[in-house]
Parts: structure tokens; sequence; C-alpha cells
């Protein structure tokens, strides 16, 4: 991991991510940081089996994609739940769609939304 002056960060997601639970980047990183930005958030994110979201997200002002690394894991909207189950699969949606999820088995993915907003943070 490296931080220089000329906005250059490296890191390890694996490493990096439990740090800010698993987002990589967004407005919640110092504004001297490369990876702050308040564009977009990035999140590598690895669920156990039986994880799941402590409660829904509503009143969603963001746009977000969850891209399946490996394991099985649903997405719940509010009119049905996607299975992510083969590498790749993946699931957009966009502002006011409400959302929970689960993993349904030990799960990693990569979650982008945008744009970075506070507020949506579960305690």
């Amino acid at each position: 991991m490296t931080h220089d002056r000329d906005s250059v960060y490296t890191g390890h997601a694996g490493a990096d991510a439990p740090l800010d639970h698993g987002w990589l980047l967004g407005h919640f990183k110092p504004p001297d940081d490369p990876r702050h930005s308040t564009d977009v958030e990035v999140k590598w994110g690895v669920h156990p089996r039986g994880d799941r979201r402590a409660r829904w997200a509503r009143g969603e002002r963001r746009t977000a994609l969850l891209v399946l690394v490996s394991g099985r894991f649903h997405v719940l909207l509010p009119d049905r739940t996607v299975i992510l189950a083969r590498q790749g699969d993946y699931v957009v949606w966009g502002v006011g769609v409400d959302h929970s999820w689960y993993a349904a088995e030990d799960s990693v993915l990569v979650t982008v939304r945008w744009p970075s907003v506070p507020g949506y943070a579960v305690t």
C-alpha cells in the first residue's frame, strides 16, 4: 500500500477493504487521499454465508452495480429477488429502488455506486 502526493495509491483489495467495511473508494476517504470521491464508490465485498444487510436501504439516491466474483448472492428488490450465481453475473438498479441482500454462500462482489453520498451506512 502506497500513497504519495502525486495522487497515486496502490494497494490490495483484500487488505484495504476491511478498513472501511469493504469500501475502497468514496466520499468517506480523507480529502487528500486519491481514493476520495464524491462521484463514485467502489467496494470489495467479502460476505460469509448467511451474511445479510441489517435493514433495507430506502429512499435510494444512487445508482448501483453489483458484480459477482464468487459465491451465490441474493439481491432483494421490491418486486423480485435477483440471484447472482455465476462469476460475472451482475445487477444494476437506479435512483429510487429500495434494496437489501444476503449471501446464500460465501461470496465476493465488486460494488460500484454513484454518486458517493453520505447517509446509507448501516451501523
